[in-house]
């Protein structure tokens, strides 16, 4: 297989293209290194894009392995026709491969090997022969004897029987059209283990659904339902179609031998194939499903990695609690900790709240907090109504928000957090998350494992190495597509930047915290185990603020410096005024110029000038800055009773399944807004018109305050639209006009009268 080739059709992509990001991920290049700081080779793919393609030759390779192990397993037992070598080399799948390997694969002892030992293989043939006149029993009868365990003739050809059986098993060509005929009118079936035992799975205790229709999350539920052992879940497929397949190739005539092949047939597919079957599209469903699943959850983590940091704002952070109190946290606008306390504002033995309204309002007028984050965990919600009655009590002016705090227990748990803060308890450190997750949430999330932030589903089902290689690739994407300050990055954050892992990240802080801070990205060079191949892969994404060289603050590669020093000066700039703001104007002086004129004067790409040009005009900028920002809160804290059908209320989308979405409308439980619900176009995904941390407009549909559910609509716009379309309402009859009635006398009453 010409793998690039390959690649180049299934991702409609040019051969140049993929030859170039291949050739590029062979020489150790990063997704994000590529996708930055290569867009001429690559046709400026992005990184999503480069980690399909990277996926996928990882796939093809490991194909082209397999077929060489197999090619090798077959030739050594002699057995390689032109015919075999002809199907591996067209093979597109690994289940191909392996079907055609089946033959040759050594075995477990089974009834039919048994039968071969036996010496009955010659008895399988001639009943294969299927020849009009050949009695089955009377050739059988040369194959009793004692001494091989086949003592009858009915022995002799169940044992024939067995072998072909086993041989149509083998079958590669019947495997696959079986396999197709499942995907195409099989179903997926589930019934309750234990009729009496309720649980969550009750919608599914007499299910079925066709195979090619099952949506990805039903199959996930059905998997879970079945490991926690509340449903049986199978396949069905009808047997007469699908032994019709077998008996068609195989069965020649209406002869006694013909009869047996056919027995032979149902026996294999009722024993040996389906279960096996059964097996691998139970595999291929979750397999997709799971991929499927991890594509949401990595859509999520991204749109929740690249929020919009609260900048410039001192943050009160508040981890609720009953027992042990609410934990308190202050940080500046740099994330350091100001001050820590614990208050008891909630029900609980040591509840006070005028003393914990004495301390927070304290904090907030010695450290001029103007902003706190409440974690939405437990009393979350009393908690916030603490918050909004103290606010209305004071002159300063401060909003709060509630923020997830998933996996911030496992941060405060971490090696991390205690070496971070080794005299704080673990509840403090929850709150000081609590608060940096508001303030600047990548760099905070980074520091917990991407599947504890709990924005996807079924993500604890997923296939564990697989889920950590594609969200540790979101993470990646996010972190260098930001940057980070060389000078004020953890060794955490630090360690998702391209071409620096865990060792160098913490060689990096150590050499800051000894020589002070970097001045230059060439003092990279000096640190431990960081060369020139990493220096390449890194330098662009990170920042070194007020340094010696004002480029050092951007995104431009130090392999670009040249250039953006010479575009600078052709447009009339510089290097100073990248120190004072940027310059301003740039990018109309680069246009006038013409912007291929200037890619040829300084050899290199359009693609790489447009990228300087951006940088040079806003050095320092944050892509997140531009995105909306968070939703915060001042007013009255509603609860669930106090919704009713109709309200329109404002949210934040926190999480994306793939039967809709969620919504943060400000009491504790999140709403949800089905499929059909989000807006009136079709859509197949929800990702196709919402992301994690929208703000969005909802109407409430239904409230179950029992069950704790809101169910909410974003299509806002179809009530107008009904009522601007709704026929007016017809005359009354006596309004109408009579028959035959005179139109002068009409005209001169109080009837209206239509001009056609």
């Amino acid at each position: 297989m010409d793998i690039n080739k390959t690649l180049a059709q299934e991702f409609g992509l040019r051969q140049e293209q993929i030859d170039n990001t291949v050739a590029l991920i062979d020489d150790d290049k990063t997704i994000p290194f590529i996708a930055r700081y290569r867009k001429e080779l690559t046709g400026s793919l992005d990184d999503q894009i480069l980690r399909e393609i990277y996926d996928r030759l990882m796939y093809l390779r490991n194909l082209e392995k397999r077929k060489e192990e197999v090619r090798n397993a077959i030739t050594e037992q002699e057995k390689m026709t032109e015919e075999i070598e002809s199907a591996i080399a067209n093979a597109k799948t690994l289940v191909e491969v392996e079907d055609i390997y089946r033959p040759f694969k050594p075995k477990r002892r089974t009834r039919a090997g048994i039968a071969r030992e036996n010496g009955l293989e010659p008895l399988a043939q001639i009943i294969m022969a299927q020849e009009n006149g050949t009695d089955p029993e009377k050739e059988a009868e040369a194959f009793v004897n004692e001494e091989k365990n086949v003592p009858d003739v009915k022995t002799a050809i169940q044992g024939a029987m067995d072998i072909i059986a086993e041989n149509f098993s083998d079958d590669a060509e019947i495997r696959k059209k079986l396999r197709a005929l499942a995907q195409r009118e099989g179903k997926l079936v589930s019934k309750a283990s234990d009729e009496e035992a309720e649980s969550v799975y009750t919608n599914y205790y007499d299910y079925s659904e066709p195979i090619d229709k099952i949506a990805h999350h039903r199959i996930l539920a059905l998997d879970r339902g079945e490991k926690e052992n509340f449903l049986k879940v199978s396949v069905e497929l009808d047997d007469v179609s699908a032994t019709g397949l077998i008996i068609n190739k195989y069965v020649v005539n209406g002869s006694a031998c013909a009869e047996l092949v056919r027995e032979s047939a149902t026996d294999s597919y009722k024993r040996l194939i389906f279960p096996s079957i059964e097996r691998e599209i139970r595999n291929e469903l979750t397999a997709n499903a799971s991929e499927q699943a991890i594509k949401v959850f990595a859509s999520n983590l991204r749109q929740l990695l690249l929020q919009a940091p609260l900048k410039n704002s001192t943050i009160l952070g508040l981890d609720p609690g009953y027992r042990t109190g609410c934990k308190v946290a202050v940080i500046d606008s740099t994330g350091k900790v100001l001050d820590t306390n614990v208050i008891y504002c909630t029900p609980g033995p040591k509840t006070n709240m005028e003393a914990s309204k004495r301390v927070v309002k304290s904090l907030i007028q010695k450290h001029g907090v103007n902003v706190i984050s409440i974690g939405n965990g437990t009393a979350s919600r009393e908690t916030e109504a603490f918050v909004a009655e103290l606010l209305k009590e004071i002159p300063e002016k401060v909003s709060y928000m509630v923020v997830s705090e998933a996996g911030a227990s496992v941060y405060s748990a971490s090696k991390l957090a205690s070496e971070e803060f080794p005299d704080y308890d673990v509840s403090l450190r929850s709150a000081v998350s609590i608060a940096r997750r508001l303030q600047d949430p990548l760099a905070e999330l980074v520091k917990i494992e991407p599947k504890a932030i709990g924005v996807g589903q079924y993500q604890h089902d997923m296939p564990p190495a697989r889920l950590n290689e594609a969200l540790t690739g979101v993470v990646e994407d996010c972190v260098n597509s930001v940057g980070v300050d060389l000078n004020t990055a953890s060794h955490s954050l630090l360690s998702y930047i391209s071409g620096i892992n865990a060792t160098v990240a913490k060689n990096i802080v150590a050499y800051r915290e000894e020589n002070g801070k970097f001045t230059d990205r060439k003092q990279l060079l000096k640190v431990a185990k960081l060369g020139k191949k990493a220096f390449e892969q890194c330098a662009g994404f990170l920042r070194v603020r007020d340094g010696k060289n004002p480029l050092d603050n951007t995104a431009v590669h130090p392999e670009s410096y040249e250039a953006a020093s010479s575009l600078l000066s052709e447009c009339g700039f510089t290097l100073a005024d990248i120190s004072n703001g940027g310059a301003s104007g740039i990018t109309e002086k680069s246009e006038n110029i013409g912007l291929e004129n200037i890619s040829k004067n300084l050899g290199i790409g359009v693609p790489t000038l447009t990228d300087i040009i951006g940088e040079l005009k806003k050095p320092g900028r944050d892509l997140r800055d531009e995105l909306p920002p968070p939703l915060l809160r001042s007013g009255d804290v509603m609860e669930i009773k106090d919704l009713k059908p109709g309200m329109e209320l404002v949210g934040t989308v926190r999480n994306i399944i793939d039967f809709g979405c969620f919504v943060d409308i400000g009491v504790h439980e999140d709403g949800l807004v089905h499929i059909s619900q989000i807006c009136s176009r079709f859509i197949k995904h929800p990702l196709e018109a919402v992301k994690v941390n929208d703000i969005v407009k909802v109407r409430v549909l239904d409230v179950d305050v029992k069950k704790k559910r809101i169910s909410l609509t974003m299509r806002l716009d179809d009530e107008a639209e009904k009522k601007e379309r709704a026929p007016k309402p017809a005359r009354k009859p006596e309004n109408r006009r009579p028959k035959g009635a005179d139109i002068t006398k009409l005209r001169n009453s109080s009837f209206r009268i239509k001009q056609k």
